[in-house]
C-alpha cells in the first residue's frame, strides 16, 4: 500500500471516529449503577396536582421516601451562598414573587410560600434529612451565576450523606466538575429536543439537544425528555449511557429506559 493511500486512510478512519468520540459516554461499573437501574424516581418529590403537597416541599420528599422510590430533586444557590432546593431560575410560577432565587437571602425565601401551601423552601441539608437514605436520589445542579460555587458545596453536603446519589445538569461543564472531582460518583446529562432551548442561539441548541460535549462531560447516563431522541442520543445509549427518561406521567415510560423519572401517579417501585 503506498504511503499516500495509508494515510488518506489513517484521515479518513480518524474523521469518521471523531464524531463518535464526542458522543461517547463514560462507562458506569455495576456498583455504581445498580441503585439507579430499573428505578422510577418521584419527579421534585412526591408531589400532588392540586399542589396541596408542593413540589420541592419536604413533605414530598418525606412521602416519596416513605412509599420507597427513587427522588429526584434540584439545588442551587440563595443569594447568601445557602443551597436550597428549587427548580425555577425565578420565584414567580411556585411563590407569586418577580425575583430570581439567586436575588434572595435565605432569611428571605424563607418567608415564601410553596404554592401558597404552609411549606417553604428548603435547605438541601434537611431534605437530605428527611430522606435519610430511604431511596436513592438524583440531584440535578441549576445553571446560575456561581457554578463552581454551587458544585463545591453540594458536593460537600453529600459527601457527609449516607445514601445513593447521583448528580446530573443540563449544563456540561457543571456534570465535568463532577468528572474531575468527584470520579466515583454516577453523573448524568440532561438534554431536551433543540426547541426546548429557547433563550439560546441556535447552534447551541443544537449542540446541547444532541449532546454533543459528552466528550467533555463524560456522563454515565443521559437524562432525556420523553419522546423522540436525535441519532446521537440512541449512539450514545449503545455505547454505553444508561437510559433515562423524564418526566413520565404513565407507566408504559419504563418500556425501553433503565429508569424513568415520573409524576401524578405512583408506579411500581421497580421494573427491572
Amino acid at each position: 500500500m503506498e504511503k499516500k493511500t495509508r494515510n488518506a486512510l489513517i484521515i479518513g478512519a480518524a474523521a469518521a471516529a471523531l464524531p463518535l468520540l464526542a458522543i461517547a459516554p463514560a462507562r458506569s461499573s455495576r456498583r455504581q449503577k445498580a441503585p439507579f437501574v430499573g428505578r422510577n424516581f418521584a419527579h421534585r418529590g412526591l408531589h400532588s396536582r392540586d399542589k396541596s403537597v408542593p413540589e420541592n416541599s419536604l413533605e414530598a420528599f418525606r412521602l416519596a421516601a416513605e412509599n420507597g422510590y427513587g427522588i429526584e430533586l434540584d439545588v442551587q444557590l440563595s443569594k447568601d451562598g445557602q443551597v436550597v432546593v428549587f427548580h425555577d431560575d425565578t420565584l414567580e410560577r411556585v411563590c407569586g414573587v418577580n425575583a430570581r432565587v439567586d436575588e434572595k437571602t435565605l432569611a428571605e425565601l424563607r418567608e415564601l410560600s410553596l404554592c401558597g401551601s404552609e411549606y417553604t423552601i428548603p435547605l438541601f441539608t434537611e431534605v437530605l434529612d428527611v430522606i435519610r437514605g430511604r431511596g436513592p436520589l438524583i440531584v440535578e445542579l441549576k445553571t446560575g451565576k456561581r457554578n463552581r460555587e454551587l458544585c463545591e458545596k453540594t458536593y460537600a453536603i453529600l459527601e457527609n450523606y449516607k445514601g445513593d446519589v447521583c448528580i446530573e445538569s443540563f449544563n456540561p461543564f457543571i456534570v465535568a466538575w463532577f468528572r474531575i472531582h468527584a470520579r466515583d460518583m454516577l453523573r448524568g446529562q440532561l438534554a431536551a429536543p433543540e426547541e426546548e432551548y429557547t433563550m439560546l442561539p441556535k447552534i447551541q441548541r443544537f449542540i446541547l439537544s444532541r449532546t454533543l460535549l459528552n466528550f467533555i462531560a463524560k456522563p454515565h447516563f443521559i437524562a432525556y425528555k420523553i419522546g423522540r431522541r436525535p441519532l446521537s442520543v440512541r449512539m450514545s445509549e449503545h455505547m454505553g449511557a444508561i437510559k433515562v427518561g423524564w418526566t413520565s406521567h404513565e407507566p408504559r415510560n419504563e418500556k425501553g429506559r433503565d429508569a424513568v423519572i415520573f409524576e401524578f401517579y405512583k408506579p411500581r417501585l421497580k421494573f427491572k
